[in-house]
């Protein structure tokens, strides 16, 4: 019985095979959309978890209480390690961590790479993979290293390194011995190194960390703790979040918290001191579409299989006739559906195949299948399965409930039978598709928003440098022979880039204060031309400048901190920050550097030429840019020759903030796009269907004199009825989809009102084309031959 339903269910595939194609290319293209958007999805929520303490492992962050709300802070102070042991015993270990880079040199190989100075228990924590080396020993020695298995490879070659020497150069050069070799890290894991320092030798040479040691109000590390299994995270939290209060009595109100390890990558965002989701928001909504297009593509199959149910009644009533019940007959239809199911699948396999380098390209990962997993292939099966069921279980009961009399006396009339429930399935595609369309033009205009907000700088030809201590030592001769050589415009240093925020601190009292009032500011600390260099509008008073020598004790504030603070002539005012009283010498416009989503922040502006990690210089204007880039570097390499000459140009970075949503929104249009050219596909195959059905009545209607214009009318009407349902259902959905979208962004647009009737168009412009290609079609036949027609 089941080789006979496989033969029929064949012949019916080549008999008709148009209609094949349309179902299995359309299954193919809404199944391999579904897998790479499942694949994508599946790597968000797998992050972090090749670390097998996933669930309890937690990050201490600060929730700092401000005039604009609660801010949470991932840096805590260094003093803070030891006291989360003594507080609470639920507490199994605690690790201290820093990251920067280092110069690390073998011989003649020179390598900049990006690490972690960590304690000790930071191996027993995060229980990287080693490779070679004792975890519980590799950090003990202050002189030694551990390297990623890449690093390793690049340093000594196939060469094994434990036991070996590598100078590393942060601040002066140190000769440190190799102790261990991990794995490189997965790229789904939120922390990225290339080696690992033991915290103690941070501590023994630099200064500023020595001064940190018993600094409540210093927030420059991560803390990181591993709870004891079956401890309650809230009861714990609860327990530490009064420790920042009870040893500082700086002006700050802050409680600490644990952010999970299994939320760094899904719940990044927090507002007013509360998770406000992040990328968990992208993972739903590209789950929900995986989830449309497959929907949309099981109804092509439904609406084609009804559509053409009378060309197999016949074939339902003999299987009665001789005996077959209605279980058999579902069973045999939803099988051929799973075949069909099936052949959809082996085709959107090799398509997936096909676009995965490009879709990789896309979204910046290493996406692959693994098709040696048992776990892949009982996917792919139950997938199989689930859309065969899903796309043939309406044709299949609607099928075996034809009476057999009927069927054999010519007296079923499928067609009209099955004409609602294929409209409420075409307009439910219709719906899916317009509401992805309104999604795509939103993100798209929330993305263009944010680009195009002024940001009170110039970005271009702005070439940011990381500094090294060569480099500081050698500013002053560096920056004079850059201007001399008419390398460079303006060149000036800080301990931040213009695109990020490194510090922030309280404000602990101003002019006009008011009691209970905080104020959180972000900090930048740099020495002379900062504005100048950047292009940043001064709008009251001075930047700093040599010829006050008193300005070691000046502030620049920005405009956002003068009216967070309600000041109205700020110049000549005192504030105190860090125990110390400031003098106010000037206003600058307000500076976008952290979130490009987010309102800018208060800031304050202080000249500390130590307190430096970033040099900007300024280029001219020149059709020769790359000639420019390499006067910049000869003289770079002349007081930094130890280094590889490495830059960044800041509207490249200024674009990066915006990476992940513009990512986000490439992929929406992209699969948006192929949804509609499903619904396209199933709606070609219902028109040509139509007028299939209306051949004759065609025939009649050109004999009597019809117009190709009304012949068009005929046939698109229905369809431009389900549109106008479709966008009536879906656009109240899609407004209040894309408000909740939009309302995680501090600066947001208002859903513009046009998108909507644009939908609409867009949706009623598709249809009318493809149903006019079969109206043409249709009146282009010889009447005669539509009237002979059976």
């Amino acid at each position: 019985m089941l080789s006979n339903y496989f033969k029929i269910a064949l012949r019916t595939l080549l008999r008709n095979t148009s209609y094949s194609l349309i179902n299995i290319s359309g299954l193919a293209i809404g199944i391999a959309c579904s897998i790479l958007i499942l694949l994508w999805v599946y790597d968000e929520l797998t992050f972090n978890q090749s670390f097998t303490k996933y669930d309890l492992i937690h990050q201490v962050k600060i929730n700092t209480k401000t005039d604009n709300g609660i801010i949470t802070g991932p840096s805590t102070p260094m003093p803070l390690k030891d006291r989360l042991l003594q507080q609470d015993n639920r507490i199994q270990r605690v690790a201290i961590a820093i990251g920067q880079s280092a110069l690390l040199t073998v011989g003649d190989k020179k390598i900049t790479k990006r690490g972690m100075d960590a304690s000790e228990d930071y191996l027993q924590i995060f229980d990287f993979k080693m490779l070679e080396g004792d975890r519980t020993t590799a950090l003990k020695d202050p002189h030694s290293i551990i390297l990623t298995q890449s690093t390793a490879t690049a340093l000594f070659g196939n060469e094994d390194p434990i036991g070996r020497m590598v100078q590393v150069k942060i601040e002066n050069n140190e000769e440190l011995k190799v102790t261990g070799i991990i794995a490189d890290l997965r790229s789904n894991a939120s922390i990225k190194l290339d080696f690992i320092l033991p915290f103690t030798y941070f501590e023994a040479t630099s200064i500023w960390v020595q001064h940190a040691r018993d600094n409540w109000s210093n927030n420059a590390f991560d803390i990181f703790v591993e709870l004891l299994p079956g401890a309650n995270k809230t009861e714990v939290e609860k327990s530490i979040s009064n420790l920042i209060k009870q040893n500082t009595s700086d002006s700050r109100d802050a409680e600490l918290i644990l952010h999970p390890m299994s939320h760094w990558r899904l719940y990044n965002n927090f507002e007013n001191g509360k998770e406000s989701g992040g990328l968990i928001d992208y993972v739903r909504i590209f789950s929900g579409v995986a989830i449309f297009i497959l929907v949309i593509a099981c109804i092509n199959f439904m609406n084609l299989a009804t559509a053409r149910s009378e060309h197999r009644a016949r074939e339902v009533g003999i299987r009665k006739s001789v005996g077959s019940n209605r279980y058999q007959l579902i069973g045999q239809f939803i099988g051929e559906s799973i075949i069909i199911s099936a052949l959809a699948f082996i085709l959107s396999i090799v398509l997936v195949e096909l676009v995965r380098p490009f879709y990789n390209e896309l979204i910046g990962k290493n996406l692959t299948i693994d098709y040696l997993s048992p776990m892949i292939w009982m996917f792919g099966l139950a997938l199989i399965i689930i859309t065969g069921f899903l796309a043939g279980s309406y044709p299949a009961f609607y099928l075996s409930s034809f009476q057999p009399a009927k069927i054999l006396k010519g007296k079923l009339q499928a067609g009209q039978s099955t004409n609602l429930p294929r409209k409420v399935l075409v307009t439910l595609q219709f719906s899916f598709s317009i509401l992805l369309i309104i999604g795509t033009v939103v993100i798209y205009q929330q993305i263009e928003h944010l680009k195009n907000r002024e940001i009170g700088y110039d970005k271009e030809n702005l070439m940011l440098i990381w500094s090294t201590s060569d480099i500081e030592k050698n500013f002053r001769p560096l920056k004079q022979e850059l201007l001399n050589a008419g390398a460079a415009l303006s060149i000036c240093k800080s301990n931040a880039p213009v695109t990020r925020i490194f510090a922030s601190s309280p404000i602990e009292g101003w002019t006009g204060m008011q009691p209970g009032q905080h104020i959180e500011v972000n900090n930048i600390a740099t020495e002379y031309d900062y504005t100048k260099t950047l292009g940043i509008k001064m709008l009251a008073g001075r930047d700093f400048s040599e010829t006050f020598k008193s300005d070691t004790a000046a502030i620049i504030l920005n405009k956002a901190a003068v009216n967070a603070m309600n000041l109205t002539d700020p110049i000549g005012d005192r504030l105190q920050m860090w125990g110390q009283s400031w003098n106010i010498i000037g206003v600058m416009d307000d500076v976008l550097m952290g979130s490009g989503s987010r309102n800018i922040d208060p800031m304050v502006m202080i000249m500390d030429p130590t307190w430096s990690n970033t040099i900007t210089v300024r280029l001219a204007k020149t059709d020769d840019l790359s000639g420019s880039i390499k006067r910049v570097e000869s003289i770079f390499k002349k007081y930094n020759p130890d280094y590889p000459f490495e830059y960044r140009f800041a509207d490249e970075e200024f674009q990066q903030k915006f990476n992940g949503i513009t990512m986000i929104s490439t992929l929406t249009s992209t699969f948006a796009a192929l949804a509609m050219f499903i619904t396209g596909l199933g709606l070609f195959g219902m028109a040509a269907f139509t007028a299939e059905q209306r051949t004759k009545e065609i025939g009649i209607r050109k004999v009597m004199g019809a117009s190709l214009s009304s012949l068009l009318f005929m046939l698109s009407k229905d369809f431009s009825k389900m549109v106008l349902l479709a966008f009536i259902l879906s656009a109240p959905l899609a407004w209040w989809a894309a408000n909740q979208f939009l309302v995680s962004y501090q600066v947001r647009i208002q859903v513009p009102w046009w998108v909507f009737p644009m939908a609409g168009m867009i949706s009623l412009f598709i249809t009318l084309m493809i149903v006019s290609t079969q109206a043409i079609k249709a009146s282009m036949r010889n009447p005669v031959d539509s009237l002979r027609s059976e």
